[in-house]
């Protein structure tokens, strides 16, 4: 477990959002972080690279901007 300090004032930018669109950013934001690297981004998540991927597909096909790997 981290010992995680979190700014209020970033904590209270993500009141009235919902739990998916918080997931949704962070995702992308990590991707983007990584470089679009999938392996790296689930790494630092914490969750599967079956269930970063499903959870690609599915912004893709809302019409979300996906951060491409620098090796696509």
């Amino acid at each position: 477990m981290h010992d995680l300090h979190l700014d209020h004032a970033a904590v209270e930018q993500l009141v009235g959002l919902t739990f998916a669109e918080v997931e949704r950013d962070l995702i992308l934001a990590t991707l983007h972080e990584t470089g679009g690297n999938r392996t790296h981004a689930a790494n630092m998540l914490g969750i599967s690279i079956r269930t970063l991927r499903n959870k690609i597909s599915a912004y893709r096909g809302k019409g979300n901007d996906v951060p491409q790997s620098a090796a696509q």
